[in-house]
This record gives C-alpha cells, sequence and structure tokens, in this order.
C-alpha cells in the first residue's frame, strides 16, 4: 500500500480524507487505518476509489499492490 500516492491522487483531485470516506461511507478512522497499511482495503472499496478517481490499472497497482513478492 502506497498511502502517500493515494493522498496524492486524492488532493490532485481537489479533495479530502474526509470526503472520500464520506463518499465511501466509512468512518475517517477506517480510512486511515488502510492508507497507512493496518487494515486491506476491500475489493469493493479499491474498486469504488479507482472509477472516483479516473486511475489507470497501472496507478492502481502502485497505490493498492506495492509489495514485492521474493522468488
Amino acid at each position: 500500500m502506497n498511502g502517500n500516492l493515494l493522498k496524492a491522487i486524492i488532493v490532485k483531485n481537489g479533495e479530502t480524507l474526509t470526503i472520500l470516506a464520506e463518499a465511501m461511507g466509512i468512518p475517517l478512522s477506517a480510512l486511515s487505518q488502510r492508507i497507512s497499511g493496518r487494515v486491506d482495503f476491500r475489493r469493493n472499496e479499491i474498486r469504488f476509489i479507482k472509477n472516483r478517481y479516473h486511475m489507470t490499472c497501472q496507478e492502481v497497482d502502485e497505490v493498492f499492490f506495492t509489495e514485492l513478492v521474493s522468488a
């Protein structure tokens, strides 16, 4: 999870974490836990954010799937 990149996308779109949390129907504290990586985003939440901010597949990967897998 790249929380800083997600925050940058939110700000770039003229919104705040509070606005996003309200739009998602979750408390701000729940969104903060997800952004910090303490709690995983649900698939439907990722889809919601992708659609709201018109994110490309590459941006979604960079934000939500940053863990490297070793061989």
